[in-house]
This record gives structure tokens, C-alpha cells and sequence, in this order.
């Protein structure tokens, strides 16, 4: 069920309707919106396709008993390890057979022996969302093993009071909640566990609940659809006699489709769950201001960069071993970033160009690990967001070129310096990329903004801010193209 969607829009109706008409009414009302909610989510991830339930019941069945007796003091310590050791190979056999049976079977085993197993292999679904909640099962699990305080004293209350049902209701809702269930951002159980419980109609954030989904949708289904149609040339044999002019607007359209496209989606999650009482932590933090792919990877998809970061880097040592190490690990995290992002090897030299670029700049860095101080940092720091861009842009070609032939096509076509661009493509890229450099332009622009609020009063700036949504909203009512599901969808 896509968040653009008629049906989508009813559903949500209905649902909110009743989370708060009835349901909030009842007695143990907390428990009973509880499990309300993840009634309702199990009903919008099962709307196209009931058999995926089978899959996602298995992973909350598994995490869920594996989470309670990691919490609980009864085993020791070996008996403890043994038990998180099987959840996390649990955890990842689901993945790797459905998101990457085929490509382990095409690179492990010989020619004769795929002749009969690869049409079997690539028919295999890959059930929507299960890079997401698998990710959110494996961080409950370690950090429940790990024992951290932080957000798990609910767990421990629940466990010490004998309340398994609620217990496993909080994990449940925890992992199937459906503004993030099918494509992020992966939300943390120690952010958001200690925030279930009754809900009020009352204690709705409504401003920052329409602020993130007018924004959402207007970035998704103004900006994004919209520029698919011209960005619909990158495709081979489209791009095959373009000039360099229009092959350059296309990659930087691309680039700004996609941040509008994913941004636009994590901002309606996170309106949607301000909608029903929780919040999200941001999940896109302005990230074409970066003057370096380190900064980069702290402002785009924050979910997963900090997720890879707490979970994989800082277990592998971080930066903690020595340079040499630092460096190992820098690659190894992005290139298995690169992976999880779908399973082709050009999206592991995806994450591998970032992970040298990573360790390129981790290089050319103090000992202590933080950019040496420059002079002229104004005038740097935009060569270096120039810079960035143009990097971050010309590796988005390998999310929409999984040939590698057809990347390299692209790039010797981007060489030939010929021509203009038609008018018609120009129109639509410059029109609807506007949109994302503005909206970047507005978040780099701290300072003047917060003059802009101390002279023009609350008053003022409330009623821009609404004028301001008004005509989005307008705009996506009036000037949306045409439908499409969100591109992280297939991840």
C-alpha cells in the first residue's frame, strides 16, 4: 500500500478514526491501542500480498522470545552468547535467501551447476520492507544481549511484573509500527519503546505533523514523480546519442529525484507517526550542504548510517586499532552498506567508492581524526560542497545503471562535450529541482533564518510558514505526476 495512494489515504482515515474514537476509549485502552496498531499495520503490509505475514510473524516470533530471555537474568553468560549468535544468523538467513540467493549462487557456483537453478533463484520475491525490519530485529537483540539501560526499562518492568503480553506487544508495535515498517527510516528500540503507552487526540503535534507530511508529499509526488520522467532517459538506450549538456542535467535531476524521493518519504513517516503520539528521529539533515562524503554520511539516510556505525564499525574497532584498521573498516562497513542496499555488485562498488572516499579523507585528516583547522574555510567549504555533490551525483549512476557496461557508457558519453539540451527536458529538471536547492538553500541558511525569526516575530512567521503549505499542498493537488512507488521500496 504506497503512502501516494487513494487507498492509502482511506485506510489511514479509518484507522485514526477508531485509534482514537474507540479504541482510546476502552478500558487497558493503552494495551488496546497497542495492539490495535499493530492490527492495522499487519493490514497495510499484508494489503497486496498476505503470504509476506508468514515471514514478518516468523522474525517478531523469533526476536520477541529471543529479546525476553536476553533481558531476563536466568541464563549465563555463555548460554547468552549461544542464544545471540542464533538470533543474528536467524536474523540474516531470511535476508540473504530472498534478497541475495541468487547473486551468492551466480559468484559461488559454477556455470553447469545454474543452468537449472537460476530461473528458480531470480523468481524468488523479495518480500517488501525486510531489509528494514530485519535491521530493527537485529539492533533489539544486541542491544538487549549488551544489556544497555537506556529505553529497556519498560522491557524489565514488564518482564519483573510478569506482563508477557505486553511485553511482546511493545516489540511487536516496536517492528511492524507502519509509518516505518516497509521503508525506514530504521527506528531504534530505545527511541521509541518508552514512548508507547495511551494516546490522546489532544497531545497530537499537529504543526510538526503537517509540516512533515505536506513537505513529504510535495517533495515525493511534485518533485520526485515528476522528475522520474525526464530522468527516465538515463536508461540505456535512452541516453545513447545525448549530449554531454543533457546527460549532466540528467545525473544531477537523478540526484535530486532521489533525495526528494526518499527524504519526501521518510518526512510523511515521520508526520504520520506524530499523527498516533510517536516520533521519529530525522532522517535527512540537508545533505547536499556536505563538503565531504564523511559529512555526507551524517546528514542522508541517518537511520542507517548511525545503525551501521553502532553495529557493525564500532564492533569491528572502529577507529580505535590503529590507522591501517580504521581503514579496513571504513571500507567494509560501506561496502556491506553497498549490499544492503540490493543485491547486485554495483551496488557493492557503490558502497565501495564511498568507503575509499571515506578512508581517503579519514587520511588526510589530524591524528585526533577531525579536519585540520584551514584558513579561507567560507571559500573551501563551497569548493568542497561542490565537490561532494558531483561525486555523490556521479555514483547515483550505479543505483540507476546496475550495468556496469552501461555506467561506463555513460560516464565516456558525459566526455564528448557536445550540444545543447531540449527544451522540453530542461524545462522539467530546472522546474522541479528548484524545489530541492531551495529547500537546501533554506536549511544552510541558519543564521539569516534565525535574524528572519527574531525580527519578524512568531506571528509573522506562522503565518508565512501557512501560506507557505497552503500553496504546497495547492501544487500537489495541481501538479503531481504520475504516480510511482517510492525507489527504496525494493530495498
Amino acid at each position: 500500500m504506497l503512502f501516494n495512494s487513494w487507498v492509502f489515504l482511506a485506510f489511514l482515515a479509518v484507522v485514526f478514526a477508531l485509534y482514537y474514537g474507540v479504541i482510546g476509549r476502552l478500558p487497558w485502552r493503552g494495551m488496546a491501542q497497542v495492539l490495535f496498531l499493530v492490527a492495522a499495520s499487519l493490514v497495510f503490509y499484508a494489503y497486496e500480498n498476505p503470504w509476506l505475514l508468514i515471514l514478518l510473524g516468523t522474525s517478531l516470533l523469533i526476536n520477541g522470545l529471543g529479546t525476553r530471555l536476553l533481558i531476563s537474568e536466568s541464563p549465563g553468560q555463555g548460554q547468552r552468547r549461544r542464544v545471540l549468535a542464533a538470533l543474528v544468523i536467524l536474523n540474516l538467513a531470511g535476508i540473504a535467501f530472498f534478497k541475495y540467493a541468487s547473486l551468492l549462487a551466480n559468484t559461488l557456483l559454477p556455470g553447469t551447476a545454474l543452468d537449472g537453478l537460476l530461473p528458480m533463484l531470480h523468481d524468488i520475491p523479495l518480500p517488501i520492507g525486510i531489509s528494514f525490519y530485519t535491521f530493527e530485529g537485529l539492533s533489539i537483540v544486541i542491544d538487549a544481549y549488551q544489556r544497555r539501560v537506556k529505553g529497556f526499562e519498560p522491557f524489565r518492568q514488564d518482564i519483573r511484573e510478569g506482563k508477557e503480553w505486553r511485553f511482546q506487544s511493545r516489540i511487536w508495535l516496536f517492528m511492524t509500527f507502519f509509518p516505518h515498517l516497509v521503508a525506514g527510516p530504521i527506528v531504534r528500540a530505545h527511541d521509541f519503546v518508552h514512548q508507547i503507552g495511551h494516546k490522546r487526540l489532544r497531545e497530537i503535534d499537529w504543526a510538526g505533523a503537517v509540516r512533515c507530511l505536506i513537505t513529504g508529499f510535495f517533495l515525493k509526488m511534485v518533485c520526485a514523480d515528476n522528475l522520474k520522467e525526464a530522468t527516465a532517459l538515463i536508461d540505456p538506450p535512452h541516453f545513447e546519442g545525448l549530449s554531454s549538456l543533457t546527460l549532466l542535467a540528467l545525473l544531477y535531476g537523478f540526484s535530486f529525484q532521489i533525495f526528494a524521493d526518499f527524504a519526501g518519504y521518510s518526512l510523511i513517516a515521520m508526520g504520520l507517526a506524530r499523527l498516533f503520539g510517536y516520533q521519529f528521529c530525522i532522517n535527512f539533515n540537508f545533505p547536499y550542504l556536505s563538503a565531504s562524503l564523511t559529512e555526507f554520511w551524517t546528514r542522508w539516510h541517518i537511520s542507517l548510517s548511525t545503525w551501521l556505525r553502532d553495529y557493525l564499525y564500532i564492533p569491528l574497532g572502529g577507529s580505535r586499532r590503529g590507522a591501517a584498521r580504521t581503514y579496513v573498516n571504513l571500507f567494509l562497513v560501506m561496502f556491506l552498506g553497498g549490499l544492503w542496499h540490493g543485491a547486485a555488485w554495483s551496488y557493492a562498488v557503490w558502497g565501495t567508492a564511498h568507503g575509499i572516499g571515506l578512508a581517503v579523507e579519514r587520511a588526510l585528516r589530524g591524528p585526533d581524526g577531525r579536519p585540520k583547522p584551514r584558513a579561507g574555510g567560507g571559500l573551501k567549504r563551497w569548493l568542497g560542497i561542490f565537490i561532494t555533490f558531483n561525486v555523490v551525483s556521479l555514483l547515483w549512476l550505479l543505483f540507476k545503471l546496475p550495468d556496469f557496461s552501461d555506467v561506463l557508457a555513460y560516464v565516456k558519453a558525459l566526455g564528448r562535450g557536445t550540444g545543447g539540451i531540449a527544451p522540453q527536458t530542461a524545462y522539467l529538471l530546472a522546474v522541479f529541482s528548484a524545489p530541492v536547492i531551495l529547500y537546501h538553500a533554506w536549511g544552510g541558511a541558519g543564521a539569516f533564518r534565525e535574524r528572519v525569526r527574531q525580527r519578524a516575530g512568531t506571528r509573522v512567521i506562522r503565518l508565512v510558514e501557512g501560506v507557505l503549505l497552503a500553496v504546497l499542498l495547492f501544487l500537489i493537488l495541481t501538479n503531481s505526476g504520475s504516480p510511482g512507488a517510492f525507489i527504496y521500496f525494493q530495498f
